[in-house]
């Protein structure tokens, strides 16, 4: 029994962990989008193949079938040899046996709780950005186990040679003059150690900063987000509008936004305040002694502008913060460096 047991293990377990033979994975010159989750990477690409081609069909229409598409004509045909024909009619044959996934194809990306789906046909930064923008309006959770949803317009090889002959070209489109825009870069890489965050992001300014020297960096408030995210040989990129507003494109987050932003500053106000008034109400001989000493009033009020600074940090995180709450950040930081100085 221990025998067959032995067996059974080795025929039907042993090799439980190995890719099935055909499977595809992520390589250079793909595009499509790239899917985190926590844990079920089988229940998030059916949930990214729903999603996608529930947006897909109402941007683009129904996906056509394959065999219509790829049709040949008997004049075409008689001009061609047979060997030709045969294999042409052959592929024909392979193209019409695809089903509606055609559209969308799920890849291997080589890191853990990490889906990536090839697109075809389909412009990955304009679908996923329909798709947040409908979420944030809409404010309906239309997925369980997906949690970023990051479009992939180019990738290549990731040595920094490679990323830089690749990104040169790449960030044209949006950064070369006279195009100019606010920018931030973020930096992610999976099962690679061979590539440094602050030498790919000084590396990748630099180029932005060649096409042209207006391009500015703004890490609260940003025009344009350059995503890098590189999983062991292949890196993958991408120039993304709203990066702050859509929460780093979480589809979690970006459904329960309003309930933050509504409660969450505004409760941490009353808090802030509460207590700083009971204890002032409170504590007769401490008003005393601030009156009579200078310096501890200096430094009493060098706690306001904290609380500024406080409060812009969480602008920062939430949508975008105004330009007044900019200022009062900056004039903070010098209140309370003076205050220190005395």
């Amino acid at each position: 029994m221990s025998e067959t047991r032995k067996r059974s293990r080795k025929r039907f377990g042993g090799h439980a962990h190995k890719k099935p033979k055909g499977s595809r994975e992520l390589e250079v010159g793909a595009q499509g989008v790239l899917i985190t989750c926590n844990m079920n990477e089988r229940k998030c690409t059916s949930e990214a193949f729903s999603l996608l081609n529930e947006y897909a069909d109402a941007l683009y229409g129904p996906e056509q079938p394959a065999d219509t598409q790829d049709s040949l004509s008997e004049e075409e045909e008689d001009d061609e040899d047979a060997e030709a024909a045969l294999k042409k009619e052959v592929s024909q044959i392979q193209m019409s046996m695809k089903t509606h996934q055609q559209r969308f194809t799920a890849v291997d990306s080589g890191a853990n709780n990490v889906v990536f789906i090839r697109t075809h046909g389909v412009d990955p930064e304009q679908l996923v950005h329909h798709i947040l923008s409908d979420l944030h309006q809409t404010k309906k959770r239309k997925s369980r186990v997906i949690l970023r949803m990051l479009p992939v317009s180019g990738t290549c090889r990731a040595f920094p040679e490679d990323m830089e002959k690749f990104l040169s070209v790449f960030l044209e489109r949006w950064f070369r003059a006279p195009q100019r825009a606010t920018y931030q870069i973020c930096f992610k890489a999976r099962n690679s150690s061979h590539n440094k965050r602050e030498e790919v992001i000084k590396a990748v300014a630099g180029l932005v900063g060649k096409l042209n020297p207006l391009n500015k960096v703004d890490l609260t408030n940003p025009e344009l987000s350059i995503i890098i995210e590189i999983i062991k040989t292949v890196c993958c990129v991408s120039v993304l509008k709203d990066y702050t507003l859509f929460r780093k494109y979480n589809l979690q987050e970006v459904a329960k936004e309003p309930t933050n932003q509504s409660t969450g500053p505004q409760e941490a106000a009353n808090q802030s305040t509460g207590p700083r008034e009971a204890a002032n109400q409170s504590t007769g001989p401490r008003e005393a002694t601030n009156q009579s000493t200078g310096p501890q009033e200096a430094a009493n009020q060098s706690t306001g502008p904290q609380e500024a600074a406080n409060q812009t940090q969480e602008h920062g995180d939430g949508e975008k913060a105004d330009g007044s709450a900019e200022s009062h950040d900056v004039s903070a930081g010098n209140g309370t460096k003076e205050a220190e100085l005395e």
